[in-house]
């Protein structure tokens, strides 16, 4: 599906979906996503943020896993295997369908 992105974290797969829902609770997280595309783009989106954003839309999230675990998993893979996920999300809230 469009602005799907795919991401592997060790033995796990995820598929990670930009929708609306997702994004709306992203920004309750985090605030503005147009702010927090901004400060990706300076370098300066935290952890933090990032974790959140893929949280809340990684699609069909098993119920056992926790954010906490998630976060510990894309450490353990590499924050720089993130990149091409956030470019995904980001390019979903600035594109749109």
């Amino acid at each position: 599906m469009r602005g799907e992105a795919a991401l592997v974290l060790g033995e796990r797969a995820f598929v990670v979906r930009p929708s609306f829902a997702a994004l709306v609770a992203a920004e309750a997280d985090v605030g503005p996503l147009f702010a927090l595309v901004d400060r990706a783009a300076d370098g300066a989106l935290g952890l933090s943020e990032m974790l959140a954003l893929i949280w809340h839309c990684v699609d069909e999230r098993p119920a056992e896993l926790t954010r906490e675990m998630l976060g510990q998993m894309m450490l353990d893979a590499g924050l720089g295997q993130m990149m091409p996920v956030m470019r995904q999300i980001f390019g979903q809230i600035l594109q749109g369908r």
